[in-house]
């Protein structure tokens, strides 16, 4: 080998031992420096025509382990989404209070039948009617409250999001332009590792904001794409929005840079987003839905046991709630026996109209049966009333009342429709009055006529269970006129829902959608332009379609004004239509009105699916316990999967951390074997320049 071979060989020996030492010598400086990794230089052998000439320097490269750092991503991603999930349910669980005190929310319906108990032993107590009444309308009070805040929650989750999603923008900006820098870098050469730390560090922040999956790129650095593959960061770098239609699903939609218009929705099921897109999209909703369903059936028994009973002396008039129909179809479908009753101040019954549903028949004060029609219902009450009252129907309420110094009572007897009687169908006598909709039994047949308007049109959002919208639906009311009709509009495969989903119509009138796998499609009402009849209900507010309409029942209902003003009014008796004429058929001090008041909570009663709950039928006090019940559940749950995935997460990163981290005592070994080298090879150049110096003083 020649003398310039040899110094050729321990220069670049030098070299790469100098570059050695700058890596371990960065090692060590940041040993305890967040998110640095370690790096090493590769090195190859120099070799020219079949002889060796050194060493080279081919590049620095950090010691990263793809599959762990996909792993620690997953990890913190899925850590992430059931932290904030867990804060926020548990704070949502709070709103009900602690199940162990005198104050929590489901003890509530409690208080309110004691109270009746006790008014049934004094039926004439002020004090105890007084009090009867707060406990309902306190009871109303705390629905409306934790309703409310849960909406609350609902806008800090929507503006939390938009942090996130901003955040995630500022990070996509970012690491793209890292991509650029590293790539540079290599290209001469040089040490691209400072960069790859401060990108590597950008996308571990960005897992735990959103799930995301991340590959190497060829020239350096990396493409960040979404769970089900689209280019996130890597050649440019997408804008990420936050929509949320109105009425519909909230989901995340990425659009490339100088692509305008082509915003593609993403799957988002996992980070800090995930987990707030699934508290927006279902659980809160879910809840209030819930809330909402438990506060109208606990209005529904008590109304139902208020409208059994009268009060002493019976009111002047009967008013009853917008019930969405026109009469001629609501008494279409009524079953049973009811009689209305006009009495006097003293309680003897002065006349009474008697009705067979089955039988299509009237009588009055007993006399014979003559036929009526739903279509003439209303003139036939008003004939069998004659002077002593009458009865009128308007703006979708019925209205019936007495004439001079009389009152108006009525025996429900076994009329029904929809698991409801006659008076309590049209809420005549309600106890809780309702400034919308809360329950969506209209008891409308597929024979009925639908009754809105031709040509209006309501549209529908489709969506995943995830929030990534389907398409949306524009349907119209079509000029045939039944339910039937209506339904087969709505199904329709092609101007309806008909390919991802069926509507249908219960025995009780209730309208429900279901999704049809394998999309299991989800349905909102971005906009609802149809109306029933001259300003009747819309669709949507009549069957209660979307969780904007669902959502908010528990805030609709307060107890009747009148009774509120005057709890002298309650209705604590019973009409009794058995007794002699001339003998009074309600009588004061009766306590049996407040009686089936107090035993309202043991009623059966037919729950609607909502929340965690299917439709079952069961008493208030059972669907309390399992509705309380399931919010523990979940809050307990969520925190145990916030536990289990937070250990996942540091296992994770704890592995990582062991292959990246830096070791002292391994970098001691290094640093020891370059400086021998690095000696080796100066010893190498005064060795060569001794001989340098010899050949030339020999000449």
């Amino acid at each position: 080998m020649s003398l310039s071979a040899v110094l050729s060989s321990a220069t670049s020996g030098l070299n790469a031992a100098q570059t050695g030492l700058r890596a371990v010598s960065d090692n060590i400086a940041n040993v305890n420096t967040p998110g640095y990794v370690r790096k090493v230089i590769n090195q190859s052998q120099l070799v020219v025509d079949g002889q060796g000439m050194g060493v080279s320097v081919t590049g620095i490269q950090r010691v990263a382990d793809r599959y762990l750092q996909s792993a620690s991503l997953t990890a913190t991603a899925d850590s992430s989404r059931w932290d904030v999930y867990s804060k926020f349910l548990d704070n949502a669980q709070s709103l009900f209070g602690d199940p162990s005190g005198t104050g929590f929310f489901f003890n509530r319906l409690d208080d309110i039948y004691a109270n009746f108990a006790s008014a049934a032993d004094d039926p004439s107590s002020s004090l105890l009617r007084t009090q009867a009444v707060s406990n309902v309308q306190d009871f109303l009070g705390e629905s409306d409250r934790i309703n409310t805040q849960i909406t609350q929650l609902g806008t800090a989750v929507d503006a939390q999001i938009n942090d996130g999603v901003a955040r995630a923008n500022d990070l996509l900006g970012q690491i793209n332009k890292l991509n650029a820098d590293i790539s540079r870098t290599r290209l001469t050469s040089g040490d691209p590792s400072g960069s790859e730390n401060i990108q590597s560090q950008l996308v571990d922040e960005l897992s735990g904001l959103i799930n995301v999956r991340v590959s190497a790129r060829p020239n350096g650095g990396v493409t960040v794409r979404s769970p089900e593959g689209v280019m996130l960061a890597g050649d440019a770098a997408a804008k990420l929005t936050y929509v949320k239609t109105n009425g519909a699903l909230g989901y995340l939609a990425a659009t490339p840079v100088g692509v305008p218009g082509a915003a593609q929705a993403i799957k988002v099921d996992g980070g800090e987003l995930g987990g707030l897109l699934d508290l927006r999209n279902d659980r809160l909703p879910a809840l209030s839905d819930q809330l909402g369903e438990y506060t109208a059936r606990a209005a529904v028994t008590l109304n139902a046991a208020h409208n059994a009973s009268t009060a002493f002396p019976a009111p002047t008039s009967l008013t009853g709630n917008d019930i969405g129909l026109d009469l001629p179809t609501a008494i279409s479908g009524f079953t049973g026996q009811t009689t209305v009753a006009i009495v006097n101040a003293a309680g003897v019954v002065q006349r009474k109209v008697a009705f067979d549903f089955d039988a299509q028949t009237m009588s009055v004060d007993g006399g014979a049966a003559t036929a009526f029609t739903p279509a003439n219902f209303l003139t036939q009450l008003n004939t069998g009333l004659g002077g002593a009252g009458s009865a009128t129907f308007t703006g979708g309420k019925l209205s019936i009342a007495a004439t001079g110094t009389n009152g108006v009572a009525i025996d429900e007897g076994t009329s029904d429709k929809a698991g409801r009687a006659f008076s309590h169908f049209f809420g005549l006598n309600d106890l809780i009055r309702s400034s919308g909709f809360t329950t969506y039994e209209t008891g409308l047949k597929a024979a009925d006529n639908h009754g809105f308007t031709p040509g209006d049109q309501i549209t529908l959002s489709l969506a995943q269970p995830d929030g990534r919208p389907i398409r949306d639906v524009v349907v119209t009311v079509p000029a045939a006129p039944l339910m039937s009709d209506l339904l087969a509009s709505l199904n329709n495969n092609s101007t309806g829902v008909g390919v991802y989903g069926q509507f249908a119509l219960d025995a009780n009138g209730a309208l429900s959608f279901t999704g049809s796998p394998p999309l299991n499609a989800t349905l909102s009402v971005t906009s609802d332009h149809t109306q029933r009849g001259v300003g009747g209900p819309s669709i949507s507010s009549l069957f209660g379609l979307g969780a904007q309409e669902r959502s908010t029942r528990a805030d609709r209902l307060s107890i009747d004004p009148a009774l509120a003003a005057d709890p002298t009014r309650l209705a604590f008796g019973k009409l009794d239509l058995s007794v002699a004429a001339g003998t009074p058929a309600i009588r004061p001090g009766d306590g049996q009105g407040a009686l089936a008041l107090a035993g309202a909570g043991d009623v059966p009663t037919l729950f609607q699916a909502s929340g965690s709950l299917g439709q079952v039928t069961m008493t208030l006090a059972s669907y309390g316990a399992e509705f309380g019940g399931s919010i523990g559940r979940d809050a307990a749950a969520a925190d145990t999967r916030k536990s289990s995935s937070a250990a996942v997460a540091t296992e994770a990163t704890a592995r990582r951390q062991s292959v990246e981290g830096v070791n002292l005592d391994e970098e001691l070994v290094r640093l020891t074997t370059y400086q021998q080298a690095f000696n080796a090879s100066a010893r190498m150049i005064q060795a060569s320049k001794e001989l340098f110096d010899t050949l030339l003083g020999m000449i």
